[in-house]
């Protein structure tokens, strides 16, 4: 599949018209139900291989965010053979009472693996909890970017984004016709 491909599969599967209340409590009319694109298998797959030329080179570890990073980033540790952290957004208060679960986080390069990015203030805050567990964390990853000032929030905080597609990107793409790619077979 390749990236047109991608994008146009992105789109059909998990593009949603309506009204949404975003996480940083934006209304917006358009949604990405991320995880109608992270549960089929055949879009998972090529999301991990495109994506995984987006990982600087020296990660360690990437951790993914509660909850729809765990998937993706379990894809791309299949992808790349890196492993795989699991980040909670906040510390479970019995059994080991760990932040990440999976790899070990602390004194490792850590590349931080997210589905959506909008504002980045779930990813500032995980991030803040992994540096003081003594992870290196200079990098993120994404299959989307909504909005730029995520982006420009998380370079005032010293770290760089790499996004797969950009919200403009995948609208461009389900905007172009082609019944080949209509959407069949991409939901199973």
């Amino acid at each position: 599949m390749n990236r047109n491909e991608l994008a146009k599969g992105i789109y059909n599967s998990s593009h949603l018209s309506g009204s949404f209340t975003l996480r940083s409590g934006q209304v917006s009319e358009t949604y990405f139900d991320k995880y109608l694109f992270e549960a089929n298998p055949r879009l998972l797959g090529a999301i991990a291989c495109e994506l995984a030329l987006c990982i600087p080179i020296g990660i360690d570890v990437l951790a993914g965010l509660e909850m729809g990073g765990i998937p993706v980033a379990t894809a791309l540790s299949l992808e790349t053979n890196i492993p795989a952290a699991f980040v909670r957004k906040q510390a479970k208060s019995y059994g080991t009472c760990k932040l990440a679960e999976g790899a070990e986080v602390r004194g490792q390069n850590v590349c931080i693996v997210e589905d959506v990015v909008t504002t980045g203030g779930q990813i500032l805050l995980s991030v803040a909890e992994l540096r003081a567990a003594g992870a290196i964390v200079e990098d993120v990853v994404c299959v989307i970017e909504r909005h730029p000032d995520g982006r420009k929030k998380l370079e005032e905080a010293g770290l760089k984004l790499h996004a797969l597609f950009t919200i403009e990107e995948l609208e461009a793409a389900g905007n172009v016709e082609d019944v080949a790619l209509s959407g069949e077979g991409w939901s199973d």
